[in-house]
């Protein structure tokens, strides 16, 4: 009797698409009620193996599945969890999505992307979202909207935040303020007093942490410090273009460049070469995120682990489904040494 009902079960996989009975129709097909179709489809002890029987093969024959989303929604849940990001095409975020998704296939969790452009209103969007009950959850790989704003999204349900934070919200970090120091002592070790930065912008909490630790290194240090030195909205290869062709252009210019991104990096390193500038001996590089493309280009760049962030930012999002909602996980960084600086 038990081998029947697991099949039973089975069928509710096995069979999907636009030909499909309902359960009135399997019902009436096995010559059963419909209460009794829906107990032997939800697993329910008390019916007799001749049912369970009849109703297997009726919904064989009718190629009947459950609708799935009506289970999850009678249970409160929708089953999937909302992955608010930025962009979609830069490597970084592909990396941490990857990661994630392959722990979501695991719970048999799916994903609703939602793609921000850093547009308060974009993740806003994705913020009701949650509170209409579309996902059971968010995770915000890198926010827009101040802290108090995505505070008032949180009785609607669990939100993960991938960033340093102490508000309570469960979070998955990088150290930046110290993996930028360690690099700019890295920096300093190998002769350097005048270093730019490349950065993606100069707010957020992750960027706002690289830019404090630049300052304050360049200050413990006595190293120069010059505005005209910090690059912002550098994501690509084409703003590493960009930042080659203005750092030229500088009449005071720093020996080094430390970038957010080995993309930046990559367009820093081949324009030096277009231009026959020597890197390291003219301009030392180093990067960060060490994506297969610094080892290709010999970029030395600080190894951030993107797709163990993005297992780790699931995995916090189904322990607060739990009840567990103020766990924080640091995840920590290395330099590649290679041959930029």
């Amino acid at each position: 009797m038990y081998e029947t009902r697991f099949i039973a079960r089975l069928l509710l996989n096995k069979y999907s698409g636009d030909d499909m009975g309902n359960i009135r129709e399997v019902a009436k097909l096995a010559g059963v009620s419909v209460t009794t179709a829906s107990r032997v489809f939800n697993g329910h002890p008390y019916v007799s193996e001749e049912k369970v029987k009849a109703v297997m093969e009726a919904a064989e024959k009718l190629n009947y599945t459950k609708n799935i989303n009506a289970v999850h929604l009678s249970k409160g849940r929708t089953n999937s969890v909302g992955i608010v990001l930025p962009f979609l095409h830069l490597p970084y975020y592909g990396e941490w999505l990857h990661g994630l998704a392959e722990e979501a296939i695991k719970e048999g969790i799916s994903l609703q992307v939602f793609q921000t452009n850093y547009q308060k209103k974009a993740e806003i969007d994705a913020l009701q979202s949650l509170k209409s009950r579309q996902v059971d959850g968010l995770i915000i790989v890198s926010r827009i909207n101040e802290i108090e704003v995505i505070s008032a999204f949180r009785e609607d349900g669990p939100i993960v935040l991938c960033e340093k934070i102490e508000q309570g919200f469960p979070s998955v970090y990088i150290d930046h303020y110290q993996a930028f120091q360690t690099a700019l002592e890295t920096l300093r070790e190998k002769g350097h007093q005048s270093i730019g930065l490349c950065i993606h912008r100069k707010t957020g909490t992750n960027s706002i942490e690289r830019i404090q630790a630049y300052r304050d290194s360049l200050k413990k240090f006595k190293m120069d410090l010059n505005e005209e030195w910090i690059f912002t909205g550098c994501y690509t290869i084409n703003d590493g273009i960009r930042v080659m062709n203005e750092w030229e252009k500088l009449k005071n210019r720093p020996t080094a460049l430390l970038a957010t991104s080995d993309q930046v990096a990559a367009g820093i390193v081949s324009e030096a070469k277009k231009a026959a500038i020597d890197i390291p001996g003219d301009l030392a590089v180093m990067s960060c995120d060490n994506h297969p493309i610094s080892e290709l280009l010999d970029i030395t760049s600080i190894h951030i682990p993107v797709k163990e962030m993005g297992r780790r930012a699931f995995k916090l999002f189904i322990r607060s489904l739990d009840g567990e909602d103020n766990v924080r996980e640091k995840l920590e960084t290395n330099i590649f040494m290679r041959s930029t600086i």
